[in-house]
């Protein structure tokens, strides 16, 4: 731990900070393993609470820490862009935008003359540090601040921040919302001091991330002018009868083009709920938007149209997930709905397509087809930089043998996907990084990435994505209890076909086409 790991030969005896690390590690590992038995009640109970009360010193103690090694500049001196990618990958710190702008609101910074900046908001700094509030509090309390409006006079905003911090001392974060509503309708009861400058720093719009059976949830806060739109959209779309995807009768597009009779039989039968006619008009609108080429020919070399990968296997077994170029999982039953009204496009490996994938110096941007191969590939769904999920519609192709500035090659086998951010960060810098195509092993075919050091400092190890690997992974591993549960499988294997209304025969493949990795469905639903 100490600072000759950073090639700072001066600081070669651990500091005091190291040894009272070590004397809480040492504390922890006492605390952890305490027989609990002897405490009375009321022992228990104040045990419990000088705990939480612990971590959320702990937690102040550390972002004293985050700040002096950004002081330091030790994120870039270890090869890191930025202190959120140090906090990212060295510390690993969860959520480090939203422990960032705790730091920002309750740590002592220095200015650029070396003097103390006192915290954004003392008050709730001061009860972080005691341990009178934790993370969630702050958090919580953060949240209320953010919406008071600029017009608000400064001396009211350091009332509101004491009065916040008081509240957070003795209530739960529900409660800090509940009750922050109520201040903030007391310092602007009518509204008034909303302008549009508040409104344009609130506006946001956040698809979360899909769940376990593929729905997601999105959120939003709308301007006035997006809402006016909006609810014009819902009052022709959402209305019963219209866009419904469980009724083949049901008139699809604006209630204004539909015939009246057939869409009051089909709101007849429509028994969908209010917010159910808004999800199918927003479907209804964007298929529309598709449809009529509204989005654009190409998006980074794809085609703007639903490009899906299937596994092979969970094509034959009717189950499982397909993955868009977009990151999306669609159930394989919803793909082969969508695949008999689309044009498949068919990828077999490892043998050479009918596609040219080859052009070494002859083109220096990737092509349509290997754009289509890249994302057919196992790992080709995202981003091939570790870490990074960003989906195969935003990336670009990136030399990863060689850059083509120093004589690299535009061929299926040297290119990888990569988010325009971290192709830009391939370099021969410290903070940049070192790329290769590795060659042969399990890994074949595949990126190793290389985070610089500066001269002196440990190098990195070389690094690939492993996201991509995690449901061939679960699958080994459920392979693996299954046989020690249940004994080596011995069944003959009669799986039910895939039929589609496309002709591909899978029941004629041959050995060699049994190294099929994927089916892209470049989905253009038919107009009309």
């Amino acid at each position: 731990m100490s600072d000759t790991s950073l090639g700072n030969p001066d600081a070669a005896e651990p500091s005091g900070a190291v040894a009272v690390i070590d004397q809480i590690h040492s504390l922890i590992d006492e605390l952890q393993t305490m027989n609990l038995a002897g405490c009375s009640h009321n022992e228990l109970v104040d045990v419990a609470a000088e705990t939480e009360r612990a971590i959320a010193r702990m937690t102040f103690a550390g972002d004293r820490q985050i700040v002096e090694i950004a002081d330091r500049d030790l994120p870039h001196k270890t090869g890191h862009r930025s202190i959120t990618a140090f906090m990212t990958h060295r510390l690993r710190v969860a959520d480090p935008m939203r422990r960032t702008k705790q730091r920002h609101a309750t740590a002592t910074h220095l200015s650029p003359t070396g003097e103390p900046l006192e915290p954004e908001h003392p008050a709730l700094a001061e009860a972080l540090a005691d341990g009178h509030v934790s993370t969630s509090h702050v958090r919580a309390v953060l949240d209320v601040l953010d919406q008071i409006p600029h017009a608000v006079d400064h001396d009211v905003k350091v009332a509101a921040e004491r009065q916040m911090a008081e509240i957070a001392v003795d209530h739960t974060p529900a409660d800090i919302t509940a009750l922050g509503a109520r201040l903030l309708a007391h310092l602007d009861p009518d509204g008034t001091l909303a302008d549009d400058t508040d409104r344009k720093r609130r506006r946001n719009l956040s698809v979360h991330r899909q769940r376990a059976d593929g729905t997601a949830k999105m959120t939003a806060n709308l301007t006035p002018e997006l809402l006016a739109r909006i609810t014009m959209l819902l009052a022709v779309w959402a209305t019963p009868g219209m866009n419904n995807p469980d009724d083949p009768n049901s008139p699809h597009g604006s209630i204004e083009d539909a015939d009246p009779d057939t869409v009051a039989a089909a709101a007849e039968r429509d028994d969908r709920t209010p917010a159910q006619l808004n999800h199918d008009a927003f479907n209804a609108l964007l298929k529309a938007v598709f449809d009529d080429g509204l989005l654009g020919k190409s998006h980074r070399g794809l085609p703007t149209q639903l490009i899906i990968k299937a596994d092979l296997t969970d094509l034959v077994r009717e189950a499982g997930f397909a993955t868009t170029a977009t990151g999306t999982l669609i159930p394989i039953p919803d793909l082969i709905d969508m695949a008999a009204n689309a044009q498949p496009w068919l990828a077999v490996f490892k043998d050479a397509t009918a596609v040219p994938l080859y052009f070494g110096r002859g083109k220096r941007l990737a092509t349509r087809e290997q754009r289509l191969v890249s994302f057919a590939r196992p790992d080709g769904e995202s981003c091939s930089t570790p870490g990074c999920g960003l989906a195969a519609a935003h990336v670009e192709m990136h030399h990863a043998q060689l850059d083509w500035a120093d004589g690299g090659l535009t061929d299926i086998t040297d290119l990888t996907p990569a988010c325009p951010k971290h192709n830009r960060m391939v370099g021969k810098q410290a903070g940049q990084f070192t790329t290769r195509m590795v060659r042969e092993g399990p890994d074949e075919g595949r990126c190793a990435w290389r985070l610089n050091a500066k001269p002196g400092a440990p190098p990195n190890p070389e690094r690939i994505n492993r996201r991509p690997d995690i449901p061939r992974r679960f699958a080994q591993h459920l392979q693996q209890v299954r046989t020690e549960i249940h004994g080596p499988d011995t069944e003959s294997g009669n799986e039910t076909r895939l039929q589609m209304r496309e002709v591909i025969d899978l029941r004629n493949a041959s050995d060699a086409e049994a190294t099929l990795a994927s089916l892209l469905l470049a989905a253009a639903y038919p107009r009309g």
